[in-house]
């Protein structure tokens, strides 16, 4: 692909990443040791070639301290950078970041060089301006002790953070792999740290996974593509001898090999990407983006998503469990929530490659299949009352062109549940779609990503929020929000699942209520304008988490019992309820991971290209979005 092949990016990236290395003493040498005033390590951590510090002093401050010495007559020894905004809001806009400076003051010093007397005075008037913009809240004692046990699962490699656990239960002795950090778990933690100004665990986070991508991956003697992200990594110490007295720390990643099932994780590069763009957009640290060994990793990604295959659709076909929904639950196929992330990392690789040569074919590559998914999904996997009455007097068995039934849907599947469920106003993104199969049940994470992504037209976009505003006591209840609904039961459970005693109904994945989506209902509901949503559910979540221990999943239809297997202190409940809370509080930075409709992926079409295709629904789908 585009000149190179994936074994050779694997290389380019593995040569401009060096692991990092650093010698552990055991405790009996590390008494001796510590009469000795200097040490050589053993194994001495080499900086990175292209390694930039990216701490506390963040590119908006520096900018406001080259403005200062340049009125003062001094010259910055560092490149001009655009001036501070004057209202926070602005900062997101304009790709510089904003962080504690203005949310919280008080517990975010930043050392700046000492200004003169007339930068003084202006720098105290911008900050005037700043606070009179922007009221700061004060923490509640549920945030205080979320961020008190989300610092408590930061885990460090070499001395720097790179990550979260999935949980620290401190009453759990089995932990299983919930001792790992998971990329797609990290996610939420991430948001966290950056929307308050921690940067450099994101940044670590970014590398050392990106690192982890090129090593080789095999299960019974069969490796899969180079660009495979691993669902999760660990931290080991290793002896250097066999005395057991030094040892090096080395990533252990888990490409699927060790998991339940050995499925290989397809959402952790999508959600690499997506959380690549978030941080770059609010740091404005694109130095990071346009690195050799990140622009080759974006690559060998999307080498693997966009390779040709036997499928007729745009749409990845995936197996079960290869997402959040990491076990057997009947989404095989082309499931919505790897569709919508698909899409996300589509549009944010588009954004972040540098437009070269050998980046041509591939950002074409690119487009022309964003244009086919949007319209895909749009037009086949949207359901409302009219569709479904439309799905409802299909004619079967039709071959030609323009058949309306074009996937030979029967009527039959129509499940008895959905006919009094949708409601006259708005609907939904079904789970799936396959020839002859189309798996109505209501997927969140899908749902709720397509609209931050853009994949739905914004009148789609508008119906699913109507829809889960008036099926809040089925979604939302006691606990927000329902992975899936509803649940399979009795025969539908025991044939789809296995009679997977984790998934019972209700439980789980299988209609399980988890408080971690929460922050992408907040984001979605951001996008659209509805934030009254958000603090609904918000409150709900509020009033029962921090008592019951943050939990990873709730139980029952309505979400009353905490999971029967659930894990309690689990990261990335808490870090969903925290980042909720401050893009409610800051709306603006919800642009870091939202995309907006582009118009232009609705103008290719393959149909134009053959006289045989009379009919095509892009101008109508195109039609949807101008309303």
């Amino acid at each position: 692909m585009n000149g190179q092949t994936p074994m050779g990016l694997a290389a380019a990236a593995a040569a401009a990443v060096r692991p990092c290395r650093r010698r552990l003493l055991s405790s009996a040498t590390a008494a001796a040791a510590a009469t000795v005033a200097t040490a050589t390590p053993l194994f001495p951590r080499c900086p990175h070639p292209h390694h930039h510090l990216h701490g506390r002093r963040l590119p908006f401050l520096a900018s406001a301290a080259s403005q200062q010495q340049q009125q003062s007559g001094q010259t910055a020894a560092s490149p001009a950078t655009p001036p501070i905004p004057s209202d926070p809001r602005a900062a997101v806009s304009g790709n510089l970041p904003f962080f504690d400076r203005v949310l919280f003051p008080d517990t975010f010093p930043v050392e700046t060089p000492p200004p003169s007397s007339a930068a003084a005075s202006a720098a105290a008037a911008a900050d005037e301006e700043v606070a009179s913009a922007l009221k700061v809240r004060e923490e509640t004692e549920a945030e205080r002790e979320a961020w008190r046990l989300l610092r408590r699962a930061v885990v460090s490699y070499c001395g720097e953070p790179v990550g979260t656990v999935a949980a620290e239960d401190p009453e759990c002795t089995e932990t299983l792999n919930y001792d790992q950090v998971f990329i797609r778990d990290f996610v939420p933690s991430a948001l966290a740290f950056l929307m308050r100004g921690e940067t450099e665990i994101v940044r670590n986070f970014l590398l050392h996974t990106l690192q982890l991508q090129s090593w080789e991956k095999t299960v019974d003697c069969y490796s899969p593509g180079q660009g495979l992200m691993p669902a999760s990594f660990k931290i080991r110490a290793v002896p250097l001898d066999d005395n057991n007295e030094a040892f090096e720390e080395v990533l252990d990643p888990d490409f699927g090999e060790s998991a339940i099932g050995r499925v290989a994780p397809v959402d952790s590069g999508l959600w690499w990407i997506i959380l690549l763009r978030a941080y770059c957009k609010i740091t404005g640290d694109n130095a990071l983006q346009e690195r050799v060994d990140v622009q080759t990793g974006i690559k060998l990604i999307l080498s693997l998503c966009l390779s040709d295959g036997f499928d007729m659709f745009p749409t990845l076909l995936v197996t079960d469990g290869s997402c959040m929904i990491d076990r057997r639950m009947g989404i095989h196929g082309h499931p919505l929530e790897i569709q919508a992330l698909f899409y996300s990392a589509l549009r944010c690789s588009r954004e972040m490659l540098v437009m070269n040569d050998g980046s041509k074919n591939l950002l074409r590559a690119i487009n022309n299949r964003l244009s086919a998914l949007s319209f895909h999904i749009r037009e086949y996997y949207w359901v409302d009352m009219k569709k479904i009455n439309e799905i409802y007097r299909y004619k079967t068995e039709e071959y030609s062109h323009d058949a309306t039934n074009k996937f030979n849907i029967y009527p039959e599947q129509i499940p008895s549940w959905l006919v009094d469920w949708i409601p006259e106003k708005g609907g939904y993104l079904i789970g799936n779609l396959q020839p002859a199969h189309m798996d109505f049940r209501f997927f969140s994470l899908g749902n709720l990503w397509a609209i931050t992504s853009s994949l739905t037209t914004p009148k789609q976009a508008e119906g699913i929020l109507s829809l889960i505003d008036e099926k809040w006591d089925d979604l939302i209840a006691n606990m927000p929000l329902k992975i899936c609904y509803p649940a399979m039961e009795d025969d539908e459970w025991r044939i789809i699942t296995g009679s997977d005693p984790k998934n019972t109904p209700w439980s789980y994945h299988n209609g399980g209520s988890w408080p971690t989506l929460l922050w992408q209902f907040t984001l979605a509901c951001i996008k659209m304008g509805r934030p009254e949503l958000a603090r609904r559910a918000i409150a709900v979540a509020e009033e029962k988490l921090a008592a019951d221990k943050w939990p990873e999943y709730y139980d029952t239809r309505s979400g009353r019992f905490i999971g029967k297997q659930s894990r309690s202190y689990q990261t990335w409940t808490i870090a969903g309820f925290l980042t909720s809370k401050m893009l409610l509080e800051n709306p603006e930075l919800a642009s870091i991971l939202t995309c907006d409709e582009d118009l232009e992926l609705l103008e290719g079409c393959a149909c134009c290209l053959s006289k045989k295709r009379t009919r095509c629904s892009r101008r109508a789908a195109k039609s949807h979005v101008v309303e």
